[in-house]
């Protein structure tokens, strides 16, 4: 026990959690915190907006599996967190954000700069804190850490009365906490182990299906031992990418209304459907009644609310997905032995692939957005780091893009938060320091957060921007060309900015590629350099991402290009 003022307890906390990096921007109800960090040995990442601070927390946290933090004063600063909070909240990822407050007599008055951020954020944090003395300091940020990274992890806030940072007290830390009414379940029930298990085993047409819970619970082994014994095909969620490797000659890439054709059609093939960490979200199952409907599902998910929310499944599992598979897969090594390579399943995988092949639209030569993905991969390593922004630009990186190892593919998902590529680039940057990170955006998702390059050149942030620029909310005029007859309405921009003349203004090196070996090389030099490098790669706003699943329509109804989109009906032209 030492005296000491809340605020310097606060920081002293953070570093008990291993905390070295902060990303925020102070103000006047959070001046008592910032007037210790000097001293505390924590970096601090001033950046330029507090919705950039969360996603860059949120970055971190994806790329490490670490807690990200973000810190915010009150009112605006507050409020401003909410959208990195809630693409946090909605991809399952660990942050805490702490917010300064007004002083505790003022809580309730409507005084300058007074939000109430707990009531704000209750729908889209694990819990909130608001602890009311200085001597509770230590064990909210201590249950705050608890909260979010166990469990199914998500965003906690810890809201700070800026007189409560002032107040000096005797101050104890606890080496540990018991949350009450908290106790996830992390273990299956043996005797739904052993039901999968007969199940799998007993499977014609096994596929197996990976989610954004593989990743948090770092399950890829012993998912993919799974699928090797098995001999079974793999596809994934959006945001489940990476769980299993994309080279792999199982996996079939994403399901989903931009999922991968082979993935869609021979999901509704299955008759057991193993399901880990998954959501069953509209974007991945298209209309959920028509999923699988002759599949036994089994759902294996650590949040308990999940299994049975969307869709109806056979066999449910609460556990945490890597001591749920490793579990199953030592049973089910007694039950079969490994398949070859060559049973009628996956003679029907190889079959639909070579269909499919002819079916799908080629891709086209030149300096278009799918060779300028598949680029990407080749040039960065199989550790190398890719963030997305969200867009038409995210679903051609769906498709395109073979994720190698988890949490090297970072993207916004259940929010889809236009702006979150960048930041979140950059706090995965500040967690992967040796490793390259690349951020794939659209000219329109850029310009949300493009005032986050200051933040790399000041704090010499090497992280790669490629600008896929169609002068256009790509993804937006999509829909308008297919489903309202070519109205385009606000979706068209106009020559502004110019984003290599952007990048020299705040300092970072600017470029603008029209060849295929233009833009090798700017990624090379990109990835080379200590400072940010912005890749300006025009491309046609027609050029249109496919496959597609029309929304409310499901997987079986796949479009393959424009050409096929008459035979349902679309308005194409």
């Amino acid at each position: 026990m030492a005296e000491m003022t809340g605020a310097k307890a606060l920081l002293e906390a953070l570093k008990k959690e291993g905390v070295s990096t902060i990303f925020g921007i102070p103000g006047g109800a959070s001046l008592p915190i910032y007037d210790e960090l000097p001293n505390s040995g924590i970096r601090h990442i001033l950046c330029r907006h507090e919705q950039c601070a969360a996603h860059m927390a949120d970055g971190y946290a994806r790329a490490s599996g670490n807690v990200g933090v973000c810190m915010a004063t009150s009112g605006p600063g507050a409020t401003n967190l909410v959208t990195g909070i809630a693409t946090a909240y909605l991809d399952s990822s660990p942050i805490v954000a702490i917010t300064g407050q007004v002083t505790r007599s003022l809580i309730g008055t409507d005084s300058f700069q007074e939000v109430d951020i707990i009531g704000i954020t209750s729908a889209i944090t694990k819990y909130t804190f608001q602890p009311m003395s200085a001597t509770e300091v230590p064990r909210d940020i201590k249950k705050a850490f608890y909260i979010a990274s166990t469990g199914r992890p998500g965003p906690v806030i810890v809201d700070v009365p800026k007189d409560v940072q002032q107040e000096r007290m005797d101050i104890s830390f606890p080496e540990s906490v018991v949350v009450q009414g908290y106790k996830p379940v992390t273990s299956p029930h043996p005797l739904q182990v052993e039901k999968a298990a007969d199940l799998l085993a007993n499977a014609k047409r096994p596929v197996l299906w990976g989610g954004g819970g593989i990743i948090l619970s770092n399950a890829a082994e012993p998912f993919r031992k799974i699928a090797e014994l098995l001999m079974a095909p793999v596809v994934t969620s959006l945001i489940g990418k990476g769980a299993f490797p994309e080279n792999h000659p199982l996996s079939l890439g994403p399901i989903g209304m931009h999922g991968t054709a082979e993935a869609n059609k021979l999901i509704l093939e299955t008759d057991c459907l193993l399901a880990v960490g998954v959501r069953f979200s509209d974007r991945s199952t298209g209309n959920v009644k028509e999923f699988c409907p002759d599949a036994k599902i089994i759902h294996i998910d650590v949040d308990p609310s999940e299994i049975g929310k969307n869709k109806a499944v056979d066999l449910p599992i609460v556990g945490d997905a890597g001591i749920t598979l490793a579990k199953i897969y030592e049973v089910l090594k007694t039950r079969i032995v490994q398949k070859g390579k060559s049973s009628p399943w996956l003679q029907r995988l190889d079959l639909v692939r070579a269909e499919l092949k002819n079916e799908s639209s080629p891709v086209a030569s030149g300096l278009n957005t799918a060779i300028v993905i598949r680029k990407i991969r080749e040039v960065l390593p199989p550790k190398g780091i890719l963030a997305t922004e969200v867009g038409k630009h995210q679903m051609f990186a769906a498709i395109n893009y073979k994720v190698a190892e988890p949490r090297t593919w970072i993207t916004s998902t259940g929010l889809g938060t236009m702006g979150f590529g960048f930041p979140a680039a950059i706090g995965a940057k500040v967690a992967k320091p040796d490793v390259p990170v690349v951020d794939l955006a659209g000219d329109g998702s850029f310009c949300m957060t493009e005032n986050s390059l200051a933040v790399c050149v000041e704090e010499q942030i090497p992280v790669t921007v490629v600008i896929l620029n169609n002068r256009s909310l790509g993804l937006v005029e999509q829909w308008q060309r297919m489903f309202y007859n070519r109205r385009y309405s606000s979706v068209k921009f106009k020559d502004t900015p110019d984003f290599v003349k952007l990048a020299e203004a705040y300092g970072a090196a600017g470029m603008r590629v029209h060849s295929v070996k233009e833009l090798e090389k700017a990624l090379m030099d990109g990835i080379a350099s200590d400072g940010p490098t912005i890749i300006d790669v025009p491309v046609s706003s027609e050029d249109d991402v496919f496959p597609f699943v029309p929304p409310g329509m499901g997987l079986k109804d796949i479009l393959y290009g424009p050409a096929s989109s008459a035979r349902i009906g679309v308005d194409h032209e």
